[in-house]
Formats: C-alpha cells, sequence, structure tokens
C-alpha cells in the first residue's frame, strides 16, 4: 500500500520529529571535527526547507558512526549542525541529548521555523536495540513523524521505526521525506514494470551480497551485466581457473543455480570477456582497519577466460566495457548496483567509469531512466564525474539491496499507510 508523503501533512506550528541521514564523513582538523563530505546533509534540505516554509517545529534526529552506546566526542552532531546552519542559512539549535531533560528543554523554547538538531541517537544503546521506553521518549518531542533517511530504512531501531510506531499509535501521522519518498518512486514503481530492454548490471565483490537480487531480477530483466570480483564465482561455476581472484568457492552452486535460471527465461546473462589481472605482493603495511596493504604488480589486460596462476582479476577488459556498453545504450530502462572493478585505483577503475560513461550516454542522448542503486556504485559514478548525467542516485547501500530484493523495510513500514 502506498505510504503517506510529506505534502499530505499538515503541520503548521506542530513539532515533527525527522528522521534523517547524517552519517557524513568526518576528520579532525586543527583539533575540531569537520564534515568533509556534505552530499547525505544536502540530499534532505528540500525536505527541511518545505517544513520551514509551512511553519513547522523541525527537530532532526540522526545517527553518526558507531559509538557502541556511550557519548563520543568525535562521533557528535554538533558539527553537523553548524554545517547546516551554513547551507540553509539559517539559525539550527543544538541539542546535548536526544532524549530526556536537555532535549525537551529545547523542544520547548522552539518557535514556528524554527531547526533542531539532537544529539547522536545512537549515544544510546537503547536506539540500536530499539528499545520501547526509550522511542516513547523521543516520541515525547514530536507531534508527526517523517522519516527522510532511507539509507537507515531496512535497521529496526528506535529512531527509524519505534518512534513512527508510538506516534502512530497515539493518532499521529508517520510520512515519507522528500527523499524518501524519490527513493521508493525509483527503486520500488519505477521497477515494477520497467520500459524494455531492462538492462541491470550487477557487480561488487560477493555473489553471496547480491545473489537475492539477482534472483529477483531475473524475473524482470531482459539483460543481466556482471562485473567485480562477484565474476569470478559464477566463472568457477562454468569450471574455468580464477587463478589469486577473490572467489566463493562455497558458494559455486547457487551461481551455477543462476545461470540455469537465466537460460531457462531467456535472459541474456553476461560475464566478462576480458579483465584487467595483477599480481598480488604482500607489503609490511596495513590500512586502516588493520588488514595488510596489497601491492599489485605487473596489471595488463588479461584476454582469455582463465586467469592466470599468480594473479588475480581486479577490472573487468576493453572487450567487456564494449560489449557491455552495447547492451547499455540499446537499453530503456537501467538499474546498476557494484562497480565493475576496483576503481579506487586508477590502474583499475576503467571498466567501472568505462560502463558508467555508457549509463550516462544512454540518459542524455537516448532517453533511458538510469538509476543507480547506492553505496560504492554511487562514488564510482560522481568520481568518473557522471552524477549530474544520469537520472536517480539512491543514498541506500544495504537498504537499497535490500528494497530491491523485495524485502519489507522496517523503516518504511512503519510509516502510515495512504487512506
Amino acid at each position: 500500500m502506498a505510504k503517506l508523503t510529506l505534502k499530505q501533512l499538515t503541520v503548521n506550528g506542530k513539532r515533527v520529529f525527522v528522521r534523517v541521514d547524517f552519517n557524513v564523513p568526518m576528520e579532525e582538523k586543527e583539533g575540531q571535527m569537520v564534515v568533509t563530505d556534505i552530499t547525505r546533509i544536502k540530499e534532505t534540505l528540500p525536505t527541511l526547507e518545505w517544513l520551514v516554509g509551512q511553519g513547522a517545529k523541525v527537530i532532526l534526529a540522526s545517527h553518526l558512526g558507531r559509538p557502541k552506546g556511550t557519548p563520543e566526542p568525535t562521533m557528535s552532531l554538533r558539527p553537523v549542525a553548524s554545517k547546516l546552519k551554513e547551507l540553509m542559512g539559517r539559525e539550527v539549535q543544538f541539542a546535548e541529548d536526544c532524549v530526556g531533560e536537555k532535549a525537551a528543554r529545547n523542544v520547548s523554547a522552539m518557535k514556528p521555523g524554527d531547526i533542531l538538531l539532537l544529539e547522536n541517537v545512537r549515544f544510546h544503546a537503547e536506539e540500536e536495540a530499539n528499545d520501547p521506553g526509550f522511542a516513547a521518549r523521543m516520541a515525547e518531542l514530536a507531534d508527526c513523524y517523517v522519516n527522510d533517511a532511507f539509507g537507515s530504512a531496512h535497521r529496526a531501531h528506535a529512531s527509524t521505526e519505534g518512534v513512527a510506531r508510538v506516534v502512530a499509535g497515539r493518532g499521529g501521522q508517520c510520512a515519507a521525506g522528500l527523499l524518501m519518498e524519490r527513493e521508493l518512486k525509483f527503486l520500488g514503481e519505477e521497477l515494477e514494470n520497467p520500459p524494455r530492454p531492462f538492462v541491470v548490471i550487477l557487480g561488487g565483490a560477493k555473489v553471496s551480497d547480491k545473489i537475492n537480487v539477482i534472483d529477483r531480477l531475473l524475473e524482470k530483466a531482459d539483460s543481466i551485466l556482471i562485473g567485480g570480483a562477484m565474476a569470478y564465482t559464477f566463472r568457477m561455476a562454468q569450471g574455468r581457473r580464477v587463478g589469486k581472484s577473490l572467489v566463493e568457492a562455497d558458494k559455486v552452486d547457487i551461481a551455477r543455480a543462476a545461470l540455469g535460471k537465466a537460460q531457462s527465461r531467456a535472459v541474456k546473462f553476461l560475464l566478462p570477456l576480458d579483465d584487467v589481472v595483477a599480481v598480488p605482493v604482500k607489503t609490511s603495511q596495513v590500512d586502516k582497519k588493520g588488514k595488510p596493504v596489497i601491492d599489485w604488480q605487473n596489471p595488463r589486460v588479461n584476454s582469455s577466460l582463465d586467469c592466470p596462476e599468480d594473479a588475480a582479476g581486479l577490472d573487468v577488459g576493453p572487450a567487456t566495457v564494449k560489449a557491455y556498453a552495447a547492451e547499455v545504450l540499446a537499453a530503456k530502462t537501467i538499474l546498476w548496483n557494484g562497480p565493475m572493478g576496483m576503481f579506487e585505483d586508477a590502474r583499475f577503475a576503467e571498466g567501472t567509469f568505462g560502463v558508467a560513461r555508457a549509463v550516462a550516454e544512454a540518459t542524455a542522448k537516448r532517453g533511458a531512466k538510469s538509476i543507480i542503486g547506492g553505496g560504492d556504485s554511487v562514488k564510482a559514478i560522481n568520481k568518473a564525474k557522471l552524477g549530474n548525467q544520469v537520472t536517480f542516485m539512491s543514498t541506500g547501500g544495504g537498504a537499497s539491496l535490500e528494497f530491491l530484493e523485495g524485502k519489507v523495510l522496517p523503516g518504511v513500514a512503519a510509516l502510515s499507510d495512504v487512506p
């Protein structure tokens, strides 16, 4: 059933609790934490500006990082309040907690059109536990509820699901924000009966992350194009040698079943024709997660469907880009989730960027509808400087995948149905 949307609310003078996704990258500069990427803040500005224009008292809630249920100064949302003030050109108040006396005092002082950002909801362990009492305490601040944080909608946390349940339980309205509404439209309605040909591009590391999406999209797509490390699990399923490429040997049967389903449904299921490989050499360095840094040596195009024994595949090759681009340029609807290779390294980025250029051209010159399914796909297309040349880019990573799988997202289910 369709969900209530922002512009169906009457909010003048009301306290509107808005769950936003301000989980933004930050780093320390001269002893202060500063926001280094404003994308997520900018995405929700239309919702906030509409609410302010309607005379709502706008109360914003978000998580930031993983503070494990205790206050962590480096994960405070205070710098986000400053950045939001700068972007909106208006005062943004900050509450030092998201519940209790401090938050209540800030809210009671609000006038219509005011904006208040609450402190990080994950400073309380009860947030991720979706504790009913904690949700009720946050709901005391609200007359109605708006969720504009699609990227967190797959999690049943207090601020994404619990507060909405409390507000709805006492007769209040719970609506999708403008960003959430667009996510549901493009990832849901637009893909129900897409104009054909419908081409799906799937990449990333693991078949296990995407198999449910593949299974569901095999019932709708005309073509599925596979890239990224997950392609090597499919190659293994076909009896090919994969060298030192990242594979999920225990998922070969699942990959083989997907290939069989594609054949039975007459869906084109394209795997790479060539790839860019390199020899992995361990170094003494470790990355931020404590994992050994790999030095990739002797990168080269491999035109065989078998990977050299001493090398790993890190990108699709030029022949694959050409074949995939031909499919994309003939499409009327394109869904892309997952890069074609390790695009963060310029030596292994051309496959992803080549496909991105084809998606942009199909959109701009041939009138295709292109939907980028969040996460690394968005990072890649932005790195290729083509983000403004596609129809829609999702803000959700895991949420986009779960929604595409057909799962019910708790943060969406909790919103009010349209009467």
